[in-house]
């Protein structure tokens, strides 16, 4: 959420930014902003002044009272009456303009970083790297859909029969690869000074507001009926909500958090052949790497968290890209975000894997996670937060991409973790 204060000395640069998101009426929002904390500030000082008086006169009653003045004490208590109402009318209007600004201010995405490209899609998504593609480029491949039902890894209709589309089950050494994933890229953070963190997979609203999940996501996510709690969509919700309303000591930051976790989306209005198979889920495993950053270093965090996503891709052998996204295509609560890319050989396109993002204060001031400077002043941490890795579509592309006449080869990182070297 962005901060009023922020707002008032930057308005020019916030709407010009927005502006990247596609939002044209940002300018007219935030002069709006504005407008009702002007109102606030001046609601505020009237009921201060209100109470203030209305103090006075209270003590003054008591005086009068006491000294056997009992008229002037009931001209006193007249006027300490029309006070109290005064201050409630007050106090109402206050709260109302409160209201108002909150309303906004929650509704208002973040502000894209002054290196965020302008675009309308993401189409128009800069593609800052590319690796080459040399895994069976010249052979007849088949789609992972056909695979995991040729070699008996994953059952769709089972997952349709217990459960719905969207929710696979995994069978033997699909199983066991897909732990295997798991367990590599929990171990490449942890090598990398992550702290590994099992947290919960249903989180309140309060926790999903935190990080920008509501209002901006509730038709995507899973509610519990008749509960205060929401499936997750994401380890960035519960990890990040780990230090909310807390003061941190400058000394522990950064703070770096690794979580593999279920993850659960709706998916709404998600149709066509891109969702065949294992590239869109309504469940499916992902690892997050999360950080608290001192607002003058997140930006290097970001890079070092990229340069982490792309080492993994690497130990893995898949063909891969990175995109610096457009400011339309940013998340709600993102200020800067890349993502990552691989390519299957045998669906011959490009599917997401990883994002990784800065969302800046934005998050922080919804959560309140502040941290005590050098300097003994309180100020705003930074969040960051990136897929290494979301499972569906790596677990895809290494059996698509090592396919062979003779069976599915495991990537030699995977084979410890595996414990075989080859799917026949």
């Amino acid at each position: 959420m962005l901060e009023t204060k922020s707002i008032r000395k930057n308005i020019d640069l916030y709407s010009n930014r927005l502006l990247k998101r596609g939002l044209s009426d940002s300018k007219e929002k935030l002069n709006k902003i504005i407008h009702h904390d002007d109102n606030r500030k001046l609601y505020k000082a009237q009921l201060d002044n209100i109470l203030t008086e209305y103090n006075q006169v209270s003590k003054q009653i008591g005086e009068k009272i006491q000294s056997g003045k009992k008229e002037e004490a009931e001209i006193m208590k007249k006027k300490s009456q029309k006070l109290k109402i005064l201050k409630k009318k007050t106090s109402e209007k206050l709260k109302n303009e409160e209201a108002i600004i909150y309303e906004i201010l929650t509704n208002l995405p973040n502000v894209p970083d002054e290196i965020v490209p302008s675009g309308n899609n993401e189409e128009d998504n800069d593609i800052i790297f590319e690796s080459k593609r040399n895994i069976n480029a010249n052979k007849k491949l088949y789609p992972h859909w056909d695979l995991v039902k040729s070699f008996n890894l994953i059952n769709f209709e089972k997952g349709n029969k217990i459960t719905g589309a969207g929710f696979p089950v995994y069978i033997d050494k699909g199983a066991k690869l897909q732990r295997a994933i798991i367990n590599f890229c929990i171990d490449q953070a942890i090598e990398k000074g992550y702290q590994e963190i099992q947290p919960p997979i249903l989180v309140n609203d309060t926790s999903a507001f935190g990080t920008g999940q509501l209002p901006d996501k509730e038709g995507q996510m899973y509610k519990i009926e008749n509960e205060n709690l929401y499936m997750i969509p994401t380890a960035e919700v519960p990890i990040t909500n780990l230090h909310s309303n807390e003061i941190l000591n400058n000394s522990l930051l950064p703070i770096k958090n690794v979580a593999y976790t279920p993850c659960f989306r709706k998916e709404a209005g998600s149709w066509g052949s891109h969702v065949r198979g294992l590239n869109r889920l309504h469940q499916f495993d992902k690892v997050e790497i999360l950080r608290v950053e001192h607002p003058e270093k997140s930006h290097h965090a970001l890079e070092e968290m990229v340069e982490h996503v792309k080492s993994i891709i690497d130990k893995l052998g898949l063909p891969y890209r990175v995109l610096k996204l457009c400011g339309s295509d940013l998340g709600f609560a993102s200020a800067f975000t890349y993502d990552f890319e691989v390519y299957s050989a045998a669906q011959k396109k490009w599917l997401e894997v990883s994002s990784v993002s800065n969302c800046e204060s934005y998050q922080s001031n919804r959560l309140k996670l502040r941290y005590r400077n050098s300097d003994g002043n309180i100020e705003l941490a930074h969040t960051l937060n990136g897929s290494a890795l979301a499972l569906p579509r790596i677990f895809a592309t290494i059996i698509e991409n090592y396919q062979t006449e003779k069976g599915i080869v495991i990537p030699e990182i995977l084979v410890p973790y595996t414990g075989f070297s080859i799917i026949n």
